[in-house]
C-alpha cells in the first residue's frame, strides 16, 4: 500500500486541515444548535421527572430549579441522569457528527482533485477494480448484440414459418406443381423448427450472462464503492491526525490529538475490513464468472455451429446437454417465442 504524493503545490483551498475545524466553525456549529431550541427554555432550567411502572401519570417536564439531585451551574453543559435521555438532543448529536465526516470526507476529496490531499493506494486491488468495470461494460456489449440477435432469428424464423404455410396451401391448390410446393414448405419448417431450437439457445445465453453482469458483478461493484467510501474516510481522519501531530501539544491540543487518534482507529479497522471484503468477493467472483462463461461459450459455440450445418440432430443434443427444455407450442402456457 503507498500513497500518492501532492501534485500541485500552487493550487489552494479554503481549508486549514483535513479533519479539525477552526474555532470558529464549531463556535458558528454550536450557536445555530443552541437556537434550534425553543425560546424560553434554558437546558439549565429544565426539570424532567419519571414515575416507576405502576404509577399511571405519564412522564412530566417542568421549567425551573431543579429541586434537589446533581447541582448544577448556572451554565455550562447539562448533566442528565444516565436513565434519562432526550431524544432531541440525541438527535443533534447525530446531526452533528454527520455534518462533521461528511465536511472532512467532502474537503478530501477536493484536496484529492486539486492535488494537494495524498490519497491510500492499493496498487494490486484497484488495478483488479478497473480491469472489473472494464469487463463489465464488454460483456454489456456482448450482451445487447446476443439481444438483438435474438430478436432478429425470432422474426426471421416466425417468416419461415409463414412461407412454409403459404408454400402447403399452393402445393394443395396447384396439381402441375404440387411436387415443388411441397418440399420447399418442407424446407421452410424445417428451417423455422431449426430457427427455435437454435432461439433457445440464444435465449438461455442471454439469461445467464445477463444474471453475471448485472447481479453477480453488480453486487461485487456495490463492495467496491463501500470500499471507496471507506478508504475517502480513512484517509480524511489521517490527514487530521498528521496535521494535529504536528502541531505545538498543550492542554488544549492534546485531548483533540486523543479524540483525532481514537477516530482514525475507527476508520482504519472499517477502511482494513471493507479491503478484505472487497478482496475476497474479487476472488469468488472470477471463479465464477470463468465457470459461467466457459459453459455459456461452448453453448453458444456448439448451437450456431449446428444451425448453420444443418445438421438438427447436433442441435438438439447440444440443448440437452445443457438441460435445456422449449415449451411446446400449443401449450396452456405461452411459448417462449410468443414471449418476445
Amino acid at each position: 500500500m503507498a500513497q500518492e504524493s501532492p501534485k500541485n503545490s500552487a493550487a489552494e483551498i479554503p481549508v486549514t486541515s483535513n479533519g479539525q475545524l477552526e474555532d470558529s466553525h464549531e463556535h458558528s456549529f454550536n450557536r445555530d444548535l443552541k437556537r434550534s431550541l425553543p425560546v424560553g427554555l434554558g437546558l439549565a432550567e429544565t426539570k424532567i421527572t419519571s414515575h416507576g411502572f405502576d404509577s399511571t401519570k405519564e412522564g412530566v417536564v417542568e421549567a425551573g430549579p431543579f429541586p434537589g439531585g446533581r447541582a448544577q451551574q448556572k451554565s455550562g453543559p447539562v448533566v442528565l441522569a444516565d436513565e434519562v435521555k432526550n431524544p432531541a438532543m440525541e438527535k443533534l448529536e447525530l446531526v452533528r457528527k454527520w455534518s462533521l465526516n461528511t465536511y472532512k470526507c467532502t474537503r478530501q476529496i477536493i484536496s484529492e482533485k486539486l492535488g494537494r490531499g495524498s490519497r491510500t493506494v492499493d496498487l494490486e486491488l484497484e488495478a483488479q477494480i478497473d480491469i472489473l468495470r472494464d469487463n463489465k461494460k464488454k460483456y454489456e456489449n456482448i450482451l445487447k448484440l446476443a439481444q438483438t440477435l435474438s430478436t432478429q432469428l425470432f422474426q426471421m424464423v416466425h417468416t419461415q414459418r409463414q412461407l412454409g404455410d403459404a408454400f402447403a396451401d399452393l402445393s394443395l391448390k396447384s396439381l402441375e406443381l404440387h411436387e415443388e410446393f411441397g418440399y420447399n414448405a418442407e424446407t421452410q419448417k424445417l428451417l423455422a423448427k431449426n430457427g427455435e431450437t437454435l432461439l433457445g439457445a440464444i435465449n438461455f445465453f442471454i439469461a445467464s450472462v445477463n444474471t453475471l453482469v448485472n447481479k453477480t458483478i453488480e453486487d461485487t461493484l456495490l463492495t467496491v464503492k463501500q470500499y471507496e467510501s471507506a478508504r475517502i474516510e480513512y484517509d480524511a481522519y489521517r490527514t487530521d491526525l498528521e496535521e494535529l501531530n504536528l502541531g505545538p501539544r498543550d492542554a488544549n491540543t492534546l485531548p483533540k490529538i486523543e479524540q483525532s487518534q481514537q477516530l482514525f482507529q475507527v476508520h482504519k479497522e472499517k477502511y482494513d475490513k471493507m479491503r478484505n471484503d472487497v478482496s475476497i468477493k474479487l476472488k469468488f467472483l472470477e471463479e465464477n464468472k470463468v465457470k459461467v462463461l466457459h459453459n455459456q461459450l461452448v453453448l453458444f459455440h456448439n448451437a450456431i455451429a449446428a444451425y448453420f450445418a444443418g445438421n438438427q440432430k447436433q442441435l438438439e443434443q447440444t440443448l440437452k446437454q445443457f438441460h435445456i427444455k422449449l415449451k411446446t407450442p400449443g401449450a396452456d402456457a405461452p411459448s417462449w417465442l410468443e414471449e418476445q
